[in-house]
């Protein structure tokens, strides 16, 4: 089977289960879930109710209606779902094709990402959003769908997928810098769970700093080993 361009490297399944990046089907399957990245952020807008009438008279009574709990739940998922899209496209164009294996993990983080719309729930009502279990429910979300693309990838590499495939090294390096954000979502669930929704939800706020740090410092490993 012909290699990518850059490397000759075989490609470790099944043909009858291959697909190239440049068949009509790779496009088929990458725009099927493109949609469903689109769709689930759409959904979003379901967890925000329209306010009274009276909620309108003024500023106080708009904030006490709950709509900004709401729109902070829809700005905050509909954030991390844009993430997680621009993550999954990065990845898969760094793959010369997907297989069997590859496409149904794309689809189970897929399936995740829908649920994000059910999670957010959670958070942004009012009257839950101050609880716990919720904030737990959507931290455990957001670290499975961020641990099957990686696994997604991961199982690429090891299938000879990659369309340019890197030393040992940089995948481990590539590796833990992924793995930042689901660890920091994991964490926060018995800190939510020990001292409460606001404690989870403000270690999610590390990542505007881990976040990019961890990339800076990834990036600079890889150029200092020469990979």
């Amino acid at each position: 089977m012909p290699g990518a361009a850059g490397t000759d490297a075989p490609v470790r399944v099944r043909p009858e289960s291959f697909v190239s990046r440049r068949s009509n089907e790779f496009g088929r399957g990458i725009s099927f879930l493109d949609a469903i990245y689109g769709f689930a952020a759409t959904l979003l807008i379901a967890n925000v109710d329209a306010p009274p009438a009276e909620a309108w008279t003024s500023l106080t009574a708009l904030g006490e209606s709950g709509v900004p709990t709401q729109a902070f739940g829809f700005a905050l998922s509909f954030a991390v779902i844009a993430v997680f899209w621009r993550v999954n496209v990065r990845l898969i164009r760094r793959l010369r094709g997907l297989d069997g294996v590859t496409l149904a993990i794309n689809l189970v983080a897929a399936g995740l990402v829908i649920l994000i719309a059910y999670t957010t729930q959670g958070i942004s009502d009012p009257s839950t959003a101050d609880l716990p279990l919720p904030t737990a429910f959507y931290a455990a979300n957001i670290a499975l769908v961020a641990l099957c693309q990686t696994v997604m990838f991961e199982v690429a590499r090891a299938r000879g997928l990659e369309r340019v495939p890197t030393s040992r090294r940089h995948n481990l390096l590539d590796t833990a810098g992924a793995l930042m954000s689901p660890v920091v979502f994991l964490v926060s669930i018995p800190i939510a769970m020990t001292w409460g929704a606001t404690a989870g939800k403000l270690t999610w706020a590390s990542l505007l700093v881990l976040g990019p740090l961890t990339g800076i410092l990834t990036a600079r490993a890889i150029r200092a080993g020469g990979d």
